[in-house]
């Protein structure tokens, strides 16, 4: 095997243009995924264009976590396509460099990518995590009153259908407010009240309407009767189910998603039962190890292609990266998905995938390098069309 530094800073620096490529394309494609929620934010709560940008910067160290795997992967592919396409694999051969003396490179490229990748799943992941939580309740405390339509029936609320006459923002007061509660089963409870005021309780982190000198008629679906009570003062706890769903934990308590990587092994060591939140934090754990290490794995795979798919189309190599990694996270889903099963351990859920993608890696390495084509067959049909 024969290593010469002037090819190898060439192949490296030709990577970095197809990286940087890939990463802003992955990581607009996965906020657009988001457009939902800040749509959402933006049209009930009235958030402001900067916190609206706030926020989508905020989703991607998440996003990067996957975002950074996939574009090494497609860089190295990318690369080793044109490479071979362009005969310069052959010619560096003929020079008496091997596919194994490109590996270097190849492997610091991959390296990096998982330096940034581990950087983003144990610091920057939580950090983002939280700090999405924290903004969000932020502006719902700032602009409850804002997401409030006047003279609309509001339904963002869990089993709580809400009726504001009108908004004083000075004050902070609801005036004619009129609310049908649908908490208690079989009981159908409408509040009606001059005013009321809005306040937010941290530590539940909930919203509590609390209402004036009203009445409340209670209908008894089940014994068909009526009743109704005046009250000096009521209060109406409020959940914003529809809008907060996937940022809001319960009781303020972190996640597994907002944990730090000592925070995680701090908890599982601590940790009485081994419930459902002992193994999503085992799930979190190991996830934080072994996406940046598919880095390795994807990018020994795209080697493979890149440099067995020399008279394909490149359309056709790209196609297969995509498949393959589409694959691994598959496979990263079905650890998800039995993340709670004791048969299968999130340890196995994890890794799983790199050892799978790796062995096919490895397997295509080998073919390659001996020149012992795998994808002659397809390779030669997208030739020909």
């Amino acid at each position: 095997m024969k290593i010469n530094s002037i090819v190898n800073r060439y192949l490296f620096n030709e990577m970095i243009p197809p990286f940087v490529i890939n990463m802003v394309f992955f990581t607009f494609l996965f906020l657009m995924a988001k457009i939902l929620f800040i749509t959402n934010m933006v049209v009930n709560h009235n958030i402001g264009l900067s916190r609206v940008i706030m926020m989508l910067f905020l989703f991607i160290p998440y996003f990067l976590v996957f975002v950074i795997p996939m574009s090494v992967m497609m860089a190295v592919l990318l690369t080793f396509l044109r490479f071979s396409s362009d005969n310069e694999l052959t010619a560096l051969k003929t020079g008496g460099i091997s596919l194994y003396g490109l590996l270097p490179p190849v492997l610091l490229f991959c390296l990096i990518g998982c330096a940034l990748t581990l950087t983003m799943s144990v610091y920057g992941m939580p950090w983002g995590k939280a700090s999405i939580k924290r903004l969000t309740m932020e502006v719902a405390t700032s602009n409850i009153e804002l997401g409030l339509k006047e003279r609309t029936f509001n339904d963002g609320f869990k089993d709580i259908m809400l009726y504001v006459n009108e908004v004083d923002m000075k004050k902070g007061e609801l005036k004619d407010v009129f609310v049908e509660d649908k908490h208690s089963e079989n009981i159908v409870s409408t509040v009606v009240a001059p005013r009321g005021i809005l306040f937010f309780e941290k530590e539940k982190l909930l919203f509590r309407l609390r209402l004036f000198d009203g009445r409340i008629n209670q209908v008894s679906m089940k014994n068909r009767s009526v009743n109704s009570i005046g009250f000096e003062t009521y209060d109406i706890n409020l959940d914003l189910n529809s809008a907060f769903s996937d940022i809001k934990g319960k009781g303020g308590a972190k996640d597994e998603k907002e944990m730090s990587f000592p925070e995680l092994r701090d908890y599982l060591k601590k940790a009485e039962n081994k419930n459902s939140k002992y193994y999503k934090a085992l799930v979190e754990l190991h996830q934080k190890i072994s996406i940046p290490f598919a880095c390795f794995v994807l990018g020994i795979l795209a080697v493979s292609l890149g440099a067995q798919l020399k008279s394909a189309r490149r359309s056709f190599g790209l196609g297969l990266g995509l498949i393959f990694f589409l694959f691994y996270y598959l496979l990263l889903s079905i650890g998800y998905v039995f993340k709670n099963s004791e048969w299968y351990p999130p340890f196995i859920g994890m890794w799983v995938p790199n050892l799978v993608i790796g062995g096919i890696g490895l397997f295509l390495l080998l073919r390659t390098a001996n020149e012992r084509p795998v994808f002659s067959v397809l390779a030669g049909y997208f030739r020909r069309r």
